[in-house]
Formats: structure tokens, sequence, C-alpha cells
């Protein structure tokens, strides 16, 4: 059984309004414990509603969406923040760290939901900050870094989490070429380990980074295929490979 399967998912906003939008319609998709794959499209694609719907930030309008083999289509805000804790890490363009705490306590900050004891969470932030190499700033504050210093000390917080899936979403969008690379290589290395990597981007470039590309277009998957050229998914209304 595939890792994550969306079954024929639909997302509508402001059902039934003269502006409710399509978001996502009739999307199916599976995805492998450990794959690295890209989920590109153009704003208003429809890429970060099936992000959010991946990572248990929202729930399909109809359709089904099983992680490990639970539906998560039913399940209670309670319910999916406790999936998100022990299950899904992030990675955001915009960081989101906080800035009254300092760099290992931001790392160390989505453990404490996964009830680790302060010794293990501070050892673990630790650990992931050496990883990204970063740990020097520990100590640190938030506007203390660069743009590029706070993107790894926010891969060190989703390392620290050991959680199986890493979603990603435009981690490289706020950065120059150079760090974005450094970005991408660390995980590209978290894959290695067998981290699921979900990475959402618009752009061709990043999206080639990653093992498999699933290109979004009006709310339906309109391309799905490998590095090596194997094609998963032809147009909306193609037929299977």
């Amino acid at each position: 059984m595939s890792l994550i399967q969306l079954q024929r998912v639909s997302k509508i906003y402001a059902q039934g309004q003269e502006n409710q939008v399509n978001a996502l319609d009739d999307v199916s998709l599976e995805i492998d414990t450990g794959e690295f794959v890209a989920i590109i499209g153009t704003s208003g694609s429809g890429k970060s509603t099936m992000m959010n719907i991946l990572g248990c930030l929202d729930v399909p309008t109809s359709g089904e969406y099983y992680l490990d083999g639970v539906s998560i289509r039913q399940k209670s805000r309670r319910e999916l923040e406790l999936i998100r804790s022990r299950q899904i890490s992030f990675i955001f363009q915009g960081y989101n760290l906080i800035p009254s705490l300092n760099v290992w306590q931001n790392v160390a900050l989505p453990m404490l939901y996964q009830k680790v004891p302060l010794a293990e969470r501070k050892a673990r932030a630790m650990e992931a900050l050496e990883q990204v190499e970063i740990s020097a700033k520990a100590e640190n504050r938030p506007t203390q870094l660069s743009g590029g210093q706070q993107q790894r000390v926010a891969i060190a917080r989703a390392i620290a989490t050991r959680s199986p899936v890493l979603m990603a979403d435009e981690p490289t969008g706020a950065l120059d070429s150079a760090t974005g690379a450094q970005v991408l290589s660390l995980m590209k290395e978290l894959n290695t380990r067998g981290t699921t990597v979900i990475l959402i981007t618009h752009d061709n470039s990043i999206a080639a980074q990653a093992r498999r590309t699933v290109q979004v277009k009006d709310g339906h998957i309109i391309h799905d295929s490998l590095w090596d050229g194997v094609l998963l998914a032809q147009p909306a209304g193609g037929a299977r490979a």
C-alpha cells in the first residue's frame, strides 16, 4: 500500500456561491514511502491546496485521502494536529521561526507537542543543527541570522522531529541561488536517509531536482513522470500508463 493515496479528491471553496472555486477537481495520486516528489504549478493551479490536504492542514470536500492507510477526510481538527505532529514536518518559504525563541528552542518546539522530554528535545535539536552546519548559532535569535541561515534552522526543525514525511513549500523562493542549492542538497540528503519528501514549487529548475514531477493545472494533474522518462499519468482525461 502506498504511503499517500488521494482517491478522486476535490476541494471546493465557497461551495454553492457565485464565487465558488474548484481548487482541486477529482484528483487521484499515490506516493510511496521514500519518494522525492515535486508538485509544480503556477499560482492558482491548485498545488498549494494539494499541499494543504497532503499535509493535513485541510480536508477534501469529496473523495478520500489515506495517509499510511488511515483515512483523513473525517478527522477532527485535533486529530489532524496529532497526525501532523507525529507524521509530517514542514519547511516554508517564510521560515516560520518564533522571534522570541533562540535557534535551538525553535528547532525543539515541535517536539514539545510530541511530548519529548526537555533534555532529549535539546539534544535532538543540537544534533539537527550540526547536520545543517549552524550549531554555532544555537543561542542566537532568528533576527540575528541571514535568510539562508534561517532556512537551515527551519530544515533542522524538520529533521529533529524525525517525521517520516517532509513537505517543503517553495523552500528556496526567498534565497539566492547558491543558498537555494544548498537547501535542496540538504533535502536530497534527508531523502537518501528514508524520508519521503514532497516539494511544492512553481519553478521547473527546482522541480527537476526531484526524482518525480507532478504538474498541476486548473485543479487537475496534467503530467506525472519519473526523472528517467517513465510517464505515470497523462493529461487530465488521458489513460494511465
